[in-house]
């Protein structure tokens, strides 16, 4: 059973300044040039955006909102409106926090079949006007040279890693910078286009699943 950490064991972050401009148009634009990529490499088939909503002066409101995109592309020219005219009708001056792009994804098992499930990887967006930004998160074992268990797991992680550092790469190229990798977690940390190995000991890695649920 594949099993998902309730943070990241991985993520990817970059800084869109001087690269996009900033505002929702354009983060949904970074948006939909990322899934295409991630689509291409089975990682994320967008379903669904959700977002929390702020105020300047006030922080975060507590409001969460989503809009299920039911094959509708990214790249539709409605689909800034619709977001906005999601804002909450209490707080006219609500802004839109950074947008999750979710979706089914592929994993591969040991003797090679195909798995589909659901948020295999996160891409955020920031519509910030000040500092426009992504990040792409991982959650499970599959990218990892071990499970959650600290059991080796070389077949998994070959059917699975390679696909990950290929659209790593490939998304760098389509923004036109390298991505930073995001800070550790209790599940992992990304090094390089995948995650950092584990310290073995007697040949095994921690075991986290009193921290992972079953």
């Amino acid at each position: 059973m594949l099993m998902r950490a309730p943070r990241e064991c991985g993520s990817w972050f970059w800084d869109l300044d001087d690269l996009v401009e900033p505002g929702l148009e354009s983060a949904l634009r970074t948006a939909g040039r990322m899934s295409a990529v991630l689509q291409k490499h089975a990682l994320l088939e967008p379903s669904a955006l959700e977002w929390n909503w702020f105020q300047v002066g006030k922080g975060g409101l507590g409001i969460h909102s989503r809009l299920d995109l039911i094959n509708r592309p990214l790249a539709d020219p409605a689909l800034p409106d619709d977001l906005r005219a999601c804002r909450p009708a209490g707080h006219p001056q609500a802004e839109m926090g950074a947008i999750l792009v979710l979706g089914s994804g592929a994993w591969f098992d040991a003797s090679g079949t195909r798995h589909n499930e659901y948020s295999m990887v996160e891409l955020m967006v920031s519509p910030d006007e000040i500092g426009p930004s992504a990040e792409l998160s991982v959650h499970h074992d599959v990218w990892g040279p071990c499970d959650f268990r600290g059991e080796p797991h070389p077949a998994v992680h070959a059917a699975n890693a390679p696909r990950l550092a290929s659209a790593l790469r490939e998304l760098a190229q389509v923004i036109g910078a390298e991505p930073e990798p995001g800070e550790p977690t209790y599940y992992g940390q990304a090094e390089g286009l995948g995650l950092r190995a584990p310290d073995l000991v007697d040949g095994r890695g921690p075991d986290l699943t009193d921290a992972v649920p079953g």
